[in-house]
């Protein structure tokens, strides 16, 4: 075909050639649907960022820097010089990314070294690389689990635990939240070939962690096995940041370790499952987010091995983003204002009220602090709260002038005295 006379093509402009009556109707259901997201204020606009990911951030609309308090960014790694600067190496010599899934033809050295590396980390066997760790999840359950097994998942988990399991055909059970009785009841009345007792380590809108030592008494006891998804541990929680399993002293005793690569460990992308060289080889075959998912790009990967490198080397960052978190969490709680959580980076400064939640951000931003309000149905209705993320990277001044705003708008507000 030539194209001498392109200037008369036409092509479609705006998205507007399509059918008419089915768009149309489409269009009014979804407007409807967005109306009442709105109206019900749990519309989620996004802030524009026109910096790098940081602890000091600059937003589209003001040319003010803001300190910012709600990313995963609990190591300070998003944009470190040394990670940047690795990342773009392996990007010159590895290229773009593989134009392929792992077992056709995207499978470099750097992908294995990866996986070697976070084995390593954790203290597993092997480990697989998924996108994110939303396919990890979406792709270990229904490959592993058939009708003649059971899970066991705590219905607080978070929405990427809850999909993968309703994609698997095993026997579904729901425990109420951390409450041990209730799940070993459930476990006690299963006769299922195979009992998988699912749980988030950390629980990320309240910041309070799974009882795991109890949890995994009571697989040993009714032969079941333990998932974690490690989202909000891996890289910061515990000693020496190999998360839940370290905090409460059960190392090497949770048979499945899901986690992300795009929290703490660099921020960027990817997810992956550690655990058994049986189960890793099994999902390469079965894992379906695995098999028709491109692999990571290089650059990616690069971000993964220089984090793996530094915290296989040294737990300063771990060390830093503790000592960061005590600060914060005891000047606030001295100044009057309710913590929730477990000593945890993520610190949930309770409110109750949905509106306020939203004033007490706003009132946050106009100080130059950047924290997020969350209200229902993102919470429980009546449990509204400003939910503060600190990182490794903060500096002690920088938590002190997010306590001295607290205090202010708490004062202003009528929150504290």
């Amino acid at each position: 075909i030539l194209f001498e006379n392109i200037s008369t093509i036409s092509f479609p402009v705006g998205g507007r050639h399509y059918s008419a009556a089915a768009q149309t109707q489409l269009r009014d259901i979804l407007s409807t649907q967005l109306a009442g997201i709105k109206e019900a204020g749990t519309f989620k606009a996004e802030r524009i960022i026109t910096s790098s990911q940081s602890t000091q951030i600059t937003v589209q609309g003001s040319d003010q820097r803001i300190l910012n308090f709600c990313a995963n960014n609990y190591l300070g790694l998003a944009n470190n010089p040394e990670i940047v600067k690795y990342s773009q190496e392996l990007l010159e010599q590895y290229g773009a990314g593989l134009s392929s899934v792992r077992f056709i033809c995207g499978t470099q050295y750097i992908h294995k070294q990866l996986e070697r590396k976070i084995a390593q980390f954790h203290g597993r066997e092997d480990t697989i690389l998924y996108a994110s760790c939303f396919d990890a999840n979406a792709g270990i359950f229904e490959a592993i689990l058939t009708p003649e097994d059971a899970v066991f998942s705590d219905e607080l988990n978070h929405a990427s635990i809850i999909d993968g399991i309703r994609l698997c055909k095993a026997k579904k059970q729901r425990y109420k939240h951390r409450d041990l009785g209730d799940l070993e009841q459930q476990l006690k009345a299963s006769d299922a070939r195979l009992k998988l007792i699912a749980t988030d380590g950390v629980f990320s809108m309240d910041g309070n962690i799974a009882p795991l030592a109890r949890i995994v008494e009571l697989a040993k006891k009714y032969n079941a096995l333990v998932f974690v998804d490690e989202c909000h541990a891996t890289g910061f929680f515990g000693s020496t940041g190999r998360g839940t399993e370290e905090y409460v002293n059960v190392m090497g005793e949770v048979d499945i370790i899901n986690s992300t690569l795009g929290k703490a460990l660099g921020g960027a992308s990817g997810g992956y499952t550690t655990g058994p060289t049986e189960l890793i080889s099994f999902l390469r075959q079965k894992s379906r987010p695995y098999l028709f998912s491109n692999t990571l790009p290089p650059a990616v990967v690069a971000v993964g091995l220089k984090v793996m490198d530094m915290l296989l080397e040294s737990s300063e960052l771990t060390q830093r983003v503790q000592s960061n978190t005590e600060r914060f969490r005891k000047a606030m709680t001295k100044a009057g204002f309710t913590i929730a959580g477990e000593n945890h980076p993520i610190c949930p400064v309770m409110l109750g009220d949905a509106r306020l939640a939203s004033k007490f951000a706003d009132e946050m931003l106009t100080r130059g602090i950047y924290v997020i309000g969350f209200s229902y149905p993102v919470v429980p209705q009546g449990k509204a709260r400003i939910r503060v993320q600190i990182s490794a990277a903060h500096t002690e001044a920088e938590i002190d002038r997010a306590i001295a705003a607290f205090i202010e708008v708490g004062r202003s507000l009528k929150v504290i005295q």
